[in-house]
């Protein structure tokens, strides 16, 4: 694998992650306002309870996290049918039970 792939896929899969993350967070704050009628809460906010800053950012990490592990994996499955080689990250482990 040669650097300018290594620098392409890097670039690729900052462009892809940021777009996940934006559109996750808005997702997420989405939801929390349709399921509490409220915005989001300042989790460093000591007016907003403990509970809610521990629930939204709960939430918040999971939700983030799962759509990166999905789009990364998405990303890396489009790499190899567009360029013919793994991602320049992904690595292969093989498991014998």
């Amino acid at each position: 694998m040669n650097s300018s792939q290594k620098l392409l896929w890097n670039l690729y899969a900052a462009a892809v992650g940021a777009a996940t993350t934006m559109v996750t967070a808005k997702a997420l704050e989405s939801v929390w306002k349709l399921s509490t009628g409220d915005e989001p809460p300042l989790p460093s906010d000591p007016q907003v309870p403990l509970r809610h800053a521990l629930i939204w950012t709960v939430a918040s990490a999971l939700g983030i996290g799962l759509a990166q592990v999905v789009v990364n994996r998405f990303a890396a499955t489009q790499w190899v049918k567009f360029m013919g080689t793994p991602a320049p990250t992904a690595k292969h482990t093989h498991v014998t039970i």
